[in-house]
């Protein structure tokens, strides 16, 4: 039995309980963040309360939120506690579990932990303009309130409540600490006017039945919140976690709010039963917003089909967009759209524009005929475009009266990209003149970006544009490891003992190392018995237990051209020396890798090079394009490592690790602000960490400790002497992999 260092002795007594109940729903990396965490509170010398809250809540927390969580809520403590606020650990804790019951999701929790930062701020007394020594007014009842508060308000709801209570009474701490507490009468009145709406939690249970009996499907609900994305509201979707949807509903056009849930739940259901993924890049937006109406419909006419009731649910919910009200000059395209999707849904429309006429007789026609398909939507789309298009579609005026069907979802699970596939697994044959062109059109990745002045993300803030490297000579590199034969010969020494040593037999084999005895007489039996004798008579072995995944992101920032004081070479040629070292060892030791580069010219253009893919070997192509490297233009580092993180995420592998190699701090043309990059890319690393991706950064930057420490926490390695990269990078990736 595990053990936790604590001098409380009711925290002794309850441990054993505690952890037992813990290893039931967590995994083991989970145990032993929740002990870590128990004996960082022990330390906090905050009193035995929150350690005995946290022990008994975290478990039941984590296993809602995920195990990530542990770590936000002991950071979020630590914090607290640094404060006059420590009072208010114990309730933040005590309320935790119903917090995390009401919103599900590990991302509304912490938008939770940023409310309750956001009370602590501004109910704390200021002297002078500047925060004071002194605690908060209210946030102990605050805290004490949350289970009851969760009970009824969503979590855009509960922050409109505080907001009420801590404008109103300013200046009054006794009446913050009633309104806080419930206890006033504008403070229930305020909780009666926030309570509105049908709240996702209160009905959770019909919807999972919901869902079951008529659909016959299991399916995850992520709850999200529309009060705390002010620049762009969430929109209901599908993923890997499972259906994300508002966390209240109120009613609209006499519909409840329940039923407008089951509306979203049938649309969404009716893509996973009938929908096929298409490809999306050979299509312009135009095309694309086409042929999801079209197969919105072609959904929904099944499932009409299937289950005749919802229709009149469906019809009720669609608007109906009126004939000929887009003014002259607007964009017309959306109107025109949601015109056909009425005309489609709705055979009583009552519309004479002959394309939607006849566009909706060809739907029909299609349908009726027999099976169909997703492909035949996207062809009927793209022919509705080439058909119904006008210059004025082009305009910026684009008219949204009457288009926008609440119950529909963003259709995201429609359509699979270049990047959603493994793009990284390049071609080793040339690439015609076509195909670069072609790269050179795909369309930007959007990611958001921190803003830490308002502590929020800004959506879709930031282009990526993606590139295949252009090739260079690849003698050049060959010619710089030559010039490190020493440190390879060293190095491989400390390959031959990372290498995996399980060996796997791999039968059945044309070609093998050796012959496989009994398939070998198995195959004489059958040549001699007149059968047709097996061919497969050899095996071979592979070598196992090592499962790694490497990204390797390289700054290619323009101070990289820079020499360092002393060297005759810039600190591009080095870098290109200590990659192709550490390439060369990779590869060898056979670790899926794959390297990119990066730099920016204002958040709207961050050019990100691949170099070599996860699964292309070290060869003539990969030597090209590192030969090939330049340097350029800043660095927007949150940007870049979000994008290679996509790749690694979705790599095979249990230990995933991004390789971070830089010369500077985030900078970039159009930030003014010293800490707005180093704050975004320090949360970048916290999403990368919530995805398994362990972030380490080494710094070519003799003054990186002053902010590489605010971004990778301990996880950096700087590098005073840059001509002792190529002999350092590569013992570094075998020591952080052994």
């Amino acid at each position: 039995m595990k053990k936790i260092q604590c001098g409380f002795p009711r925290v002794q007594n309850v441990f054993g309980d505690c952890l037992e109940e813990a290893m039931k729903v967590l995994s083991e990396e989970g145990v032993s963040a929740y002990i870590d965490g128990a004996q960082a509170l022990c330390k906090m010398g905050r009193g035995e309360e929150p350690v005995l809250a946290f022990l008994e809540k975290m478990p039941s927390a984590a296993s809602i939120l995920g195990e990530a969580i542990i770590s936000d809520v002991v950071e979020f403590t630590r914090r607290l506690a640094r404060t006059p606020n420590s009072r208010a650990i114990a309730p933040f804790l005590e309320g935790m579990n119903s917090a995390a019951k009401a919103l599900e999701s590990r991302e509304l929790f912490l938008e939770y932990l940023e409310l309750v930062r956001e009370i602590k701020r501004r109910t704390t007394p200021r002297v002078h303009g500047i925060d004071s020594m002194y605690e908060s007014a209210c946030l102990p009842e605050f805290l004490k309130s949350v289970p009851r508060l969760f009970g009824q308000l969503s979590l855009g709801g509960l922050r409109n409540w505080a907001e009420c209570g801590i404008r109103n009474h300013a200046n009054d701490p006794d009446a913050q600490k009633s309104y806080f507490l419930l206890q006033s009468a504008d403070s229930l009145a305020a909780l009666q006017r926030e309570r509105h709406g049908t709240l996702f939690v209160d009905h959770e249970r019909k919807l999972d039945h919901y869902l079951r009996g008529l659909w016959a499907m299991e399916v995850s609900f992520v709850p999200y919140s529309l009060a705390f994305d002010i620049l762009r509201k969430p929109v209901p979707h599908f993923d890997d976690l499972g259906i994300h949807l508002p966390d209240s509903y109120e009613d609209l056009h006499d519909v409840k709010g329940i039923d407008r849930y089951r509306a979203l739940l049938a649309h969404i259901c009716a893509h996973l039963r009938w929908s096929e993924p298409v490809m999306a890049d050979n299509l312009s937006p135009f095309q694309r917003i086409a042929a999801e109406i079209f197969e919105d419909s072609r959904v929904e006419y099944l499932a009409m089909q299937e289950y005749p009731g919802i229709s009149r649910l469906w019809k009720r919910l669609h608007p109906v967009p009126k004939e000929g009200a887009c003014p002259e000059g607007w964009s017309e395209i959306r109107h025109r759209l949601f015109t056909l999707s009425r005309a489609i849904i709705d055979p009583d429309h009552g519309y004479s524009n002959p394309s939607i006429l006849k566009y909706a007789e060809k739907f029909r026609e299609i349908m009726e005929d027999g099976p169909s398909s997703t492909e035949q939507m996207v062809d009927l789309g793209v022919k509705f475009i080439a058909e119904t298009r006008v210059q004025s579609d082009l305009s910026a005026k684009i008219y949204f009266e009457d288009t926008e069907v609440g119950y529909r979802d963003d259709n995201r699970l429609l359509w699979r990209f270049i990047e959603e596939g493994d793009e990284e697994e390049f071609d080793s044959k040339p690439v015609r003149h076509q195909e670069k062109a072609e790269m050179e059109r795909l369309p930007p990745r959007l990611y958001p970006e921190w803003d830490n002045e308002g502590s929020h993300y800004r959506p879709d803030w930031v282009s990526v544009y993606e590139h295949l490297h252009p090739k260079g000579d690849p003698g050049r590199i060959d010619s710089l490891l030559s010039r490190h034969a020493a440190a390879a010969k060293r190095l491989k020494k400390l390959i031959d003992l990372l290498k995996p040593q399980n060996r796997v037999r791999i039968r059945y084999q044309e070609e093998g190392s050796e012959l496989d005895i009994d398939v070998a007489i198995r195959s004489l039996i059958d040549f001699r018995s007149g059968a047709q004798p097996d061919a497969r008579i050899n095996m071979s072995h592979r070598h196992d237990g090592r499962s790694i995944a490497v990204s390797l992101l390289l700054d290619l920032s323009a101070s990289l051209s820079d020499v360092p004081e002393g060297e005759t070479r810039s600190k591009l040629e080095i870098s290109q020396e200590a990659v192709s070292l550490l390439a060369w060892a990779v590869d060898r030791i056979g670790d899926s890798l794959a390297i990119g580069g990066f730099h920016s010219d204002t958040r709207h253009n961050v050019r990100y090079l691949h170099i070599k893919g996860y699964r292309e070997n070290w060869g003539e192509e990969v030597k090209g394009r590192l030969a090939a490297m330049e340097a350029g233009f800043s660095t927007r580092m949150g940007a870049a490592m979000r994008h290679a993180g996509h790749y690694l995420s979705h790599q095979i592998a249990e230990k995933k690790l991004m390789l971070v190699l830089t010369d500077g701090e985030p900078s970039d043309v159009d930030i003014h602000g010293a800490r707005y990059l180093i704050e975004d890319a320090r949360m970048a690393v916290r999403e990368l960490d919530a995805k398994g991706i362990h972030a380490y950064c080494i710094s070519l930057d003799a003054k990186a400790d002053d902010y590489v420490f605010d971004i990778f926490g301990n996880h950096y390695t700087v590098i005073d002497k840059a001509e002792s990269l190529p002999d350092r990078l590569p013992k570094l990736f075998m020591m952080l992999t052994k």
